[in-house]
């Protein structure tokens, strides 16, 4: 598979995650589109590696997202965990912007 359009970019202000499904070789995965509080996107995997819970209802800070269940941190270029209990890192996938659309590459994990 290629890139598939995840949203547009006025879907993310910055500061803020949005949770798209994309269609995958073995069905749907869950994707959190990540805008960080200086505008950059970001693609990670929507669910947390320790309590399996959307990391898109977390609080974007900074370069990094916060679970909202039990506060662990990880970082939006690299997937990996910053803060317990979480101690797998998250997948994260190839973003680009073409013109509004954001495209993410589910085929291709940039850390794992």
């Amino acid at each position: 598979m290629t890139a598939q359009l995840a949203c547009m970019v006025s879907d993310v202000p910055a500061g803020t995650a949005l949770r798209v499904e994309l269609e995958g070789e073995s069905g749907p995965v869950e994707v959190a589109v990540v805008r960080d509080d200086d505008g950059e996107l970001h693609a990670i995997s929507d669910i947390c590696s320790h309590g399996q819970v959307s990391l898109s209802d977390g609080e974007v800070d900074g370069c990094t997202i916060e679970c909202w269940l039990h506060g662990s941190t990880f970082d939006l270029r690299t997937g990996a965990p910053l803060a317990l209990p979480a101690t797998r890192p998250v997948p994260v996938y190839p973003v680009t912007v073409d013109g509004e659309r954001v495209l993410v590459d589910i085929d291709v994990t940039v850390n794992v």
